[in-house]
């Protein structure tokens, strides 16, 4: 069997969403025949003469439209930015009409994750806002079951919508077992659902 390539796309301003990505990545890969391919997206200025370099200075690189129509199964992250998420993200998918005309994503699978600042700081709209352009191109976003006992006893990050992390005010708290245990699980839960798909 060919192996599967499954696309980690995500934004990170202080790199907590970043490791999340990573261990989402991790839990691709344990499932035999799948590779993660971690993407990024450049950051939106507001002074519109700025452009980012063509390759970043460090860490994954920036996202091609080809990466889209290469994957068989995509995760999408970005921080929380007031319960919605981040412009660079939104910037990106704005782009992509020319695959939602030809419908190059529809029938894949997809799931989400963010990162936020506060406890309460809109986790699950951040994730519900995420959902919205993956539907419009057909996707069929995936998120973690109550079967994933951590959905139960985490303190922190973690939803039935996808794979979360409270990083604090200052992007510096750890990742927790349970949030670490939830990002593998839907990066392993997105991967099985290709390798289904695929048949």
């Amino acid at each position: 069997m060919n192996s599967l390539t499954i696309l980690v796309l995500f934004y990170s301003r202080h790199g907590a969403t970043r490791k999340l990505a990573e261990l989402i990545a991790q839990g691709i890969e344990s499932v035999p025949g799948c590779d993660a391919r971690l993407r990024t997206v450049p950051a939106v200025s507001t002074v519109t003469e700025a452009t980012e370099p063509e390759v970043p200075a460090d860490g994954a690189p920036y996202v091609e439209l080809d990466d889209l129509t290469e994957c068989a199964g995509i995760a999408v992250g970005s921080p929380t930015r007031f319960g919605n998420m981040a412009s660079a993200m939104k910037y990106f998918w704005d782009g992509t009409a020319s695959q939602w005309l030809s419908g190059a994503l529809a029938g894949k699978p997809a799931c989400v994750f963010t990162s936020t600042g506060s406890l309460h700081g809109g986790q699950e709209s951040t994730l519900l806002s995420m959902m919205i352009p993956l539907f419009h191109h057909g996707l069929m976003v995936i998120g973690l079951p109550y079967t994933n006992p951590e959905l139960m006893t985490t303190s922190s990050g973690g939803t039935p919508y996808g794979a979360s992390h409270w990083s604090g005010l200052d992007g510096k708290k750890v990742i927790t077992e349970d949030e670490k245990r939830l990002a593998i699980a839907l990066g392993k839960r997105l991967a099985e659902t290709a390798v289904k798909l695929r048949g």
